[in-house]
């Protein structure tokens, strides 16, 4: 099968294009000999099949970047039939250098101008024709977004991959890729005067009027703070309604479907089909438009450019901790999960910059623990503010990561600078919008679906065993039990306990193996927790869910970023002692207040 390669810098629009061409149908893929996961999709065009991988997006060939030696690394290794190279139109005199060192490989290219609806609005002019014969290489103008000029590149990827092109083996490649620096500036200054016209004076853009409220330098963070609490304000008001709905139908189906089916089944197992699998993922299921809901806000944040502000807006900040603004949009990647992150934090050149970012990385209130807060604090602030206290944890969050970076920059010092290129505002069409987010959701319910299947089934074997013993006389309450002395200084119960030690596996199994704790539905366990659970108490377990130990998928990952025990070591003691310390003064001080 022929192997096509997508590159381009980033903010180009390459990904847009990628789920545009792939039908977002794509998938990980381990290369070998090459340190990322590279996203690939197989896709028939004309009647040609291909594999298609988007590669991370660079600057130059020639970078000492680590993404940028990815890129190196893939064109060294690996034969590509057709590389296409997309670069943001209205940034053509800046990024015209790439497809030009592409170019010089002997690799057949085809050069996609993107954006080209926002260079109109700009008054700049592409002469596609003249650009064609510059470069001797196929041109299209388009707009992935809106999908304009879309069919004929679509058509030019079908006549190349049937064209017999004489092979370049990556080794010639290899050889090629030092020579690609060659390309001088009179060569780009000469192609772009025959073919480009940019208006000596360009207009204010639209983008240009609302940063300078957005990122106002008084006005710009309280703004982007207040921005993410409408986030966390809509998951509340529209996100916990509809897993009301989701609740009521699961009851529904539990009532009227299978406990009818199984009733010819032994006890044994009909408790197990019902407390130890159909209690623990209803409950987790019902959590699914939530987890939609904060998907798709998150994308149309990301998608719109807002998200690269932050950057810039937290970069001071950030700076006086040994990080950059970088390391704070690492964070922000790490409300959907974690893992993506810290993979995320490959484009840092510092060891020690990654390092330091990757500690902080796992205090993010990822996805998963999102419902688990949710759950928690419906349940034991039922007054209707919950919105607020939930964004109180996202700001916990931040103070966790600036704390946690405060005390570690003297052991990972970082002295590397920060440049970061902002890309024009853009409102994400619903298309994009819908396939980011179901993108996320599947991948979200692909990861947690077998965890949360196996977190159930181990925590009803043993709140189940010995036989007939019931609460805490069965295995898993001896061991809440044991961790008593421990747990009961922060206000957490046994079962509560049981529940946290089985998230250590993934965080969504939390609200699950309460049910299979609880031998409850979803509004059994939250009325449970509302008798016997404070909010002083539901509170303390939000913050020790929130900073201890991360899900065995994020140690796995930190450990493969880090290539080192040690470090992972330490994130893992560190977390589990800050959650601990934060629990314990929160709780103690809302008992100390209340006896006064």
């Amino acid at each position: 099968m022929k192997t096509i390669a997508l590159f381009g810098m980033p903010n180009t629009g390459k990904s847009t294009f990628f789920n545009r061409i792939t039908g977002m149908n794509a998938s990980v893929g381990n290369w070998p000999g090459i340190t990322v996961d590279l996203l690939q999709a197989e896709i028939e065009i004309d009647g040609e099949k291909a594999n298609i991988v988007d590669l991370p997006g660079i600057y130059d060939l020639q970078g000492i970047a680590d993404d940028e030696k990815i890129v190196c690394n893939f064109l060294k290794h690996y034969k590509i039939d057709l590389a296409l190279v997309v670069i943001n139109v209205s940034q053509i005199d800046r990024q015209i250098r790439l497809p030009l060192q592409i170019q010089s490989l002997g690799l057949p290219t085809i050069l996609i101008l993107n954006m080209a609806d926002e260079a109109e609005n700009l008054g700049i002019y592409i002469d596609t024709e003249q650009l064609k014969k510059q470069l001797k290489i196929p041109v299209f103008s388009i707009s992935a977004k809106y999908g304009q000029g879309y069919l004929k590149v679509s058509e030019a990827i079908g006549r190349k991959l049937q064209e017999k092109n004489i092979l370049i083996s990556p080794e010639s490649v290899k050889t090629q890729l030092d020579k690609s620096q060659d390309i001088s500036s009179d060569t780009i200054a000469k192609i772009l005067d025959s073919a480009v016209k940019i208006p000596s004076k360009i207009k204010i853009t639209r983008t240009e009027r609302i940063d300078s409220v957005l990122l106002h330098p008084i006005f710009g963070l309280p703004l982007f703070f207040g921005g993410m609490f409408g986030v966390f304000w809509l998951v509340w008001a529209i996100g916990l309604p509809s897993q009301d709905v989701m609740k009521n139908l699961a009851n529904w189906l539990l009532n009227h479907l299978l406990i009818p089916t199984i009733a010819p089944l032994p006890e044994i197992v009909r408790d197990f089909l019902i407390n130890g699998l159909w209690n623990g993922l209803s409950i987790v299921a019902s959590f699914v438009p939530l987890i939609v809901l904060f998907f798709i806000l998150m994308a149309v944040l990301e998608d719109s450019g807002y998200l690269s502000r932050s950057a810039y807006l937290m970069d001071g900040i950030m700076a006086r901790l040994g990080l950059d603004g970088r390391s704070f949009v690492m964070q922000m990647m790490g409300f959907g999960c974690n893992v993506p992150a810290l993979m995320g934090t490959r484009v840092m050149r510092s060891q020690n910059l990654r390092f330091l970012t990757m500690l902080t990385i796992p205090f993010s209130l990822c996805s998963a623990r999102l419902q688990v807060f949710v759950f928690i604090i419906a349940a034991t602030f039922p007054n209707g503010n919950g919105a607020f206290v939930l964004f109180s944890l996202y700001l916990l969050s931040f103070i966790a990561a600036i704390a946690t970076a405060a005390t570690f920059q003297g052991t990972f010092p970082n002295h590397e600078p920060f440049i970061l290129e902002l890309p024009p505002y853009r409102l994400p069409t619903a298309r994009q919008v819908a396939l980011r987010g179901w993108g996320e959701v599947r991948t979200f319910l692909s990861r947690a679906s077998g965890f949360i299947a196996f977190g159930c089934i181990a925590v009803w074997s043993i709140t189940s065993l010995p036989v007939g013993a019931v609460g805490l006389d069965t295995i898993g309450g001896h061991i809440g039990t044991f961790l008593s002395p421990i747990m009961q200084p922060i206000g957490i119960d046994p079962y509560l306990t049981l529940a946290l030690i089985f998230g250590f596996i993934a965080k969504e199994i939390v609200i699950g193996s309460l049910a299979v704790i609880y031998g409850l539905g979803a509004l059994g366990v939250s009325d449970r927790i509302a008798e016997t659970v404070t909010f002083a108490g539901g509170y303390s377990f939000c913050i020790f869910c929130l900073l201890y130990t991360p899900c065995l998928t994020t140690i796995v990952t930190l450990f493969n970023e880090a290539k080192s025990w040690r470090f992972t070591l330490l994130s893992l003691v560190y977390s589990l002692v800050l959650a601990w310390v934060g629990s314990f003064l929160f709780y103690q001080s809302t008992r100390l207040l209340a006896w006064q």
